[in-house]
């Protein structure tokens, strides 16, 4: 330990002098450690006060910053739409009430002609009504034409047809007031705004959309989605446009869900597909539509990368065959030395050995059409 205290001690001024502060090793990163505390044979030494530790990236030691543990990612928020916009019935009457009140409307409008006297001859003769000499078009005769064109714009106007697979969404002044699933000729109130929606099974075929592997490489996938709309009224009113948000969503579903090429891990194409089926049927259901099955048709290497990862499976498959080759060639090599030595053909020495090993990968290799090494 004396040697060990003269390298650390001071080469110059007395050696009787007064005593001298310990020296530092100091770091701008590290604490300060006193020299004489990693050489002392005292077991009780003295407390030295230490600075804080920094703990950070020392510049141009190469030396890694320390991350910390993530913290934990918030759930992802649900949309969530209006409690209370749920599909119900709208009242409707059947299309023959409709017809009754338009005929209503038009004879009332007749009976008011003939009232007035306004009727040709021709038309009393076709009708077999009486002359009449009318009372002329007074406050009477206006309120009953009013009442009566009313009653048939009304009949009539309220007509209209239902199909099968097809929705009638109706809205008064911006409210919900049901939804019309009957087919059929059916009587809807004209003052009702209507709006159809299919409510059939309906499938999509995507354009290529941005996706990428497990790896990160780049991707284009195609993919098909079969949903349908089980709740008109909020994919109607609960968002501006039902078809495009579940295009959005498959989009942000393939952004999250790594999709592998074809012909790759076993189960790999199942697992992808069950996967973006649950994203984008949990996001589209808060809208009213329902998400079947989200299937990649086509999956290919976007454009940027495609070259690069063309010649790379080249490249694999390439070795890939050279690999099969060469392990074909050594075995063939093996047997036919082994069967010469055990069956006592010959006798060779290490040389020799290695020589006819030599000479007979050479020949295997060039009855492959391959290269000897």
């Amino acid at each position: 330990m004396s040697t060990t205290t003269s390298h650390t001690s001071e080469p110059d001024g007395p050696a009787d002098g007064p005593a001298r502060p310990a020296r530092l090793i100091q770091n701008e990163a590290t604490t300060e450690i006193p020299v004489h505390l990693l050489f002392r044979d005292d077991p009780d030494p003295a407390p030295v006060p230490l600075k804080p530790a920094v703990v950070g990236r020392r510049q141009g030691t190469g030396e890694q910053p320390r991350l910390g543990r993530p913290a934990a990612l918030a759930p992802r928020p649900v949309p969530q739409v209006d409690p209370d916009l749920v599909e119900r019935p709208a009242r409707v009457l059947p299309g023959a009430a409709g017809v009754l009140a338009g005929a209503g409307g038009v004879a009332g409008c007749v009976a008011t002609s003939w009232w007035a006297g306004l009727l040709p001859p021709l038309v009393l003769e076709a009708l077999r009504l009486p002359a009449h000499a009318g009372a002329g078009l007074g406050p009477a005769q206006w309120a009953a034409y009013v009442g009566a064109g009313a009653l048939g714009l009304f009949g009539f106007g309220g007509l209209a047809r239902g199909r099968t697979g097809r929705a009638w969404v109706l809205d008064l002044f911006g409210r919900y007031r049901g939804t019309v699933r009957r087919s059929g000729l059916l009587w809807v109130n004209p003052l009702l705004l209507r709006r159809r929606v299919d409510v059939r099974l309906r499938h999509w075929r995507s354009e290529p959309v941005p996706a990428a592997d497990g790896g990160g490489v780049a991707l284009r996938v195609v993919v098909l989605v079969v949903w349908r709309v089980r709740d008109t009224a909020r994919a109607t009113l609960g968002v501006e446009d039902h078809e495009t948000y579940l295009r959005e969503c498959v989009e942000a579903a393939l952004a999250r869900v790594p999709v592998e090429m074809p012909g790759g891990a076993r189960g790999s194409a199942d697992a992808a597909a069950e996967a973006l089926t649950r994203l984008v049927a949990a996001d589209a259901a808060p809208v009213g539509l329902e998400v079947f099955s989200v299937q990649p048709l086509r999956v290919e290497y976007a454009p940027e990368v495609a070259a690069a990862m063309h010649r790379r499976r080249i490249a694999a498959l390439d070795a890939q065959h050279r690999a099969s080759v060469l392990t074909s060639v050594v075995d063939s090599v093996e047997d036919t030395v082994t069967r010469l030595t055990m069956r006592g053909l010959v006798e060779l020495d290490d040389y020799e050995r290695k020589v006819l090993v030599k000479d007979l990968t050479v020949a295997f290799c060039a009855g492959r059409g391959e290269t000897a090494p």
